[in-house]
């Protein structure tokens, strides 16, 4: 008999995928992270300049490494200073393939994203020729309101540990829509659809990825 879990999300997986397509998005459904990123790659033009947004979910499939040491990045980390890691995310806003996840996706098939610099929203909306999108099905909510709701109180109360900030979330795990200096929460972005169409690729994961 087959794992009810995985039944499960390969039921969803293709429901989400339809739901998507009718948004003017690419979408694929992969029920394990090696099969993402076999999807990925497959995606990726050899000639193409890749950069990416900040992304534990391209981490964990083994995109990031990959690109790194196979295509010509456009690398953040690379810099030696502030002032050169935000003049080197603002190159990236014109790469070919710009890589990232999504802090939540709806039943529905709109991505949810928030930000604290801007740079994966703005890249998402307008810049780089392609973007994909790996996303674990962890992601996925009823609807809009639990999908902003996730992406503050999972997602952003996550991702702020990895800053060393002080904002109320850091030190408690609890979102408390603060209005602090430090948050992470500063651009909250909802992608409808894909505009052109075909330029935004969701690529779904049958196994939890990223948070």
């Amino acid at each position: 008999m087959a794992d009810p879990r995985t039944e499960r999300n390969a039921l969803l997986g293709a429901t989400l995928v339809k739901k998507l397509q009718a948004r003017a998005f690419d979408a694929y459904y992969c029920a394990t992270k090696e099969e993402a990123l076999k999807q990925a790659l497959a995606l990726i033009p050899e000639t193409d300049v890749i950069s990416w947004g900040g992304s534990a979910t391209i981490a964990e499939i083994g995109l990031l490494e990959y690109v790194r040491k196979n295509f010509n990045c456009i690398d953040r980390d690379t810099a030696k200073t502030p002032e050169e890691r935000m003049e080197i995310m603002r190159k990236a806003l014109l790469c070919d393939t710009f890589l990232m996840s999504t802090n939540a996706l709806t039943t529905e098939g709109e991505l949810v994203n928030i930000d604290g610099n801007g740079n994966r929203c703005a890249a998402m909306i307008y810049g780089p020729k392609q973007v994909i999108v790996i996303a674990g099905l962890n992601k996925v909510t009823g609807n809009l309101h639990s999908a902003i709701d996730r992406a503050h109180t999972t997602a952003a109360a996550i991702n702020i540990q990895r800053f060393g900030a002080k904002t109320p979330c850091a030190l408690t795990g609890v979102c408390a829509n603060c209005n602090f200096a430090d948050t992470i929460c500063n651009y909250i972005v909802v992608t409808r659809r894909s505009k052109p169409a075909h330029k935004i690729k969701v690529i779904l994961v049958g196994e939890d990825v990223g948070f």
